[in-house]
């Protein structure tokens, strides 16, 4: 047995992991009371900067020794002359240097060092963006470096354009790199802006007054070179998500103009409802009812009372003023916040009267996406579709051709959507449950399309796996809905936005909350068979069934 390493048992070895644990964490506790002691006896002197040194050094993210640290900074800089102030912080510098090798994604060594540039007489922004160029290298995704690196490039003065090359290299070496992709995203708003069309058709920019241009939306000359580069990263991985991200982007969305868009007017209940383009808070911006030209004193209430932010808004009008059918009326509603109006005549033996734009119904829906040209969106449904061919089971290229088919002619691909759907739900069974809500979302907008091309007031979805329901605010005209044999489990409290609704059929859904029901002022039959509600006679309300 001579000549042979005696082998401690596993028990033995875990013993002695333990006793020195203890051991460190002892001298730790003992350190920090140490430290904190010192603090609050107010001493700001070198010894406290070796202390928090060595407890930073195994821990950089003690948040309260950093802040310790910066109160020492400030007061040994009273004290020095300015070559020593320099001095001590570049000293300071090279030891975030240090903690950050320890963990890269520190949030204190971060903010320390951004901190400690601002005190330095002479910061040295070079070094700074070598140093983020290193840590980079090393964690493309470090978003603590990515933020100090936006400081140190407003500070140091670097041009967009460089900043732009950088993410060519960044991108050039890894088409995963998101991080890059993102950046990339928030300069060429800054570099390539899109100019903001003249409203004359023929307007020339005053010698004056310098060009307008959007703070988000990028030329259309670049855009089509970036789609470009988006083609070439997700033909190379078509499954990496980062390019995909980055091409979304590209496409936009279109920001819907706020307006007023359609007005409806109740004689029989001498109620107004209003709708807007995107919920408003109407007590507060300024909406003002103007009868027979005569301004009226109403109050304002959105569709349900939970609502504070609400597309759909209404008032009573005084008693008797617009109950005689024997006479015509004419009222103003004035958005005095984005100067705006909309006018509707209640005519002489008419019950009521509504007023929309008919001319906006085909783009209704279509600003998922705020590129404005068919032929650019049509070329880069081609590409997906080429790249489909390669990758059918692809379901990033697969959700990016049903947005730009959206975009384009929502009816008209209208079958072929619903056919990459269930694919997207093949191939992505996780996701199942948000592709079947998006897919209801765009049936009920064709179905909203459909009717209102037609100027009918039923609505009818029975039967199309519903899971959702949405853009209820466009139905304010409606009297009938049938909504029967789908998979909804509510009636959201915007079903209150149905203010002319008389009929609703539900049957053979899975619901249990009918919240929006209560606030329906001319709603008489309802049928909700095989659902998951029960009415109690005994406390006269609906109950989910057991």
């Amino acid at each position: 047995m001579h000549g042979r390493v005696k082998i401690k048992s596993t028990a033995q070895q875990e013993e002695e992991k333990r006793k020195e644990r203890e051991k460190k964490l002892k001298a730790y506790v003992s350190a920090r009371d140490g430290i904190l002691k010192k603090r609050s006896a107010g001493e700001h002197d070198e010894e406290a900067l070796q202390l928090t040194q060595q407890l930073l050094s195994s821990n950089p993210d003690f948040a309260t020794l950093w802040n310790y640290r910066r109160e020492v900074l400030l007061h040994l800089e009273t004290l020095r002359e300015k070559d020593e102030v320099q001095k001590l912080y570049e000293s300071e510098l090279h030891f975030i240097e240090a903690c950050l090798k320890v963990n890269p994604k520190s949030y204190g060594c971060w903010h320390h060092r951004s901190w400690v540039n601002t005190r330095l007489p002479q910061p040295d922004w070079t070094r700074e963006l070598g140093l983020c160029d290193r840590c980079l290298s090393l964690d493309e995704r470090n978003f603590h470096c990515w933020d100090y690196r936006r400081v140190v490039v407003k500070e140091s003065g670097v041009s967009v354009e460089q900043e732009l090359q950088f993410t060519d290299h960044l991108i050039g070496s890894n088409f995963s790199n998101y991080s890059s992709w993102h950046y990339r995203s928030t300069l060429l708003p800054q570099l390539h802006p899109q100019p903001v069309p003249d409203s004359a058709p023929n307007a020339s920019p005053s010698p004056t007054t310098s060009p307008q241009f959007h703070s988000h939306r990028v030329c259309e000359e670049q855009l089509l070179k970036e789609y470009e580069l988006a083609h070439n990263a997700f033909f190379t991985d078509p499954n990496d998500q980062s390019a995909w991200f980055y091409y979304r982007w590209l496409l936009g969305r279109a920001e819907r103009e706020e307006m007023i868009s359609c007005v409806y007017v109740s004689r029989e209940g001498e109620r107004v409802s209003v709708a807007f383009s995107k919920p408003v808070h109407a007590q507060s911006e300024g909406l003002m009812l103007v009868l027979d030209g005569q301004p009226q004193q109403v109050q304002w209430r959105s569709a349900h009372p939970r609502f504070r932010h609400s597309p759909v808004w209404l008032c009573d009008l005084p008693p008797g003023s617009i109950s005689d059918i024997s006479n015509e009326h004419n009222l103003n509603i004035h958005w005095t916040e984005k100067h705006t109006h909309r006018d509707c005549a209640l005519y002489t033996g008419s019950a009521e009267s509504w007023c929309r734009d008919s001319a906006t119904d085909q783009e209704l829906f279509r600003s998922e996406l705020s590129v404005e040209k068919s032929s650019v969106l049509q070329a880069e449904l081609q590409s997906c579709n080429q790249l489909l061919e390669l990758e059918p089971q692809n379901k990033w290229c697969l959700l990016t051709i049903i947005l730009l088919m959206r975009a384009l002619d929502p009816l008209g691909h209208e079958k072929e959507t619903l056919a990459h759907f269930q694919t997207l739900k093949e191939v992505d069974p996780m996701r199942s449950s948000y592709y079947s809500d998006l897919c209801s979302k765009f049936l009920i907008e064709n179905t909203i399309l459909k009717m209102e091309y037609a100027e009918v007031r039923v609505f009818s979805l029975s039967d199309k796996n519903l899971t959702i329901l949405c853009h209820l605010d466009q139905l304010l005209f409606v009297t009938h809905i049938n909504l029967s044999s789908n998979q909804l489990l509510r009636l959201p409290p915007q079903f209150a936005m149905l203010q002319c609704l008389e009929v609703l059929e539900a049957d053979d859904n899975a619901i249990e909350s009918l919240e929006g029901l209560y606030h329906l002022p001319k709603l008489e039959e309802v049928s909700l068979r095989n659902n998951r509600i029960l009415f109690s006679k005994k406390s006269k309300c609906f109950i989910r069934n057991p």
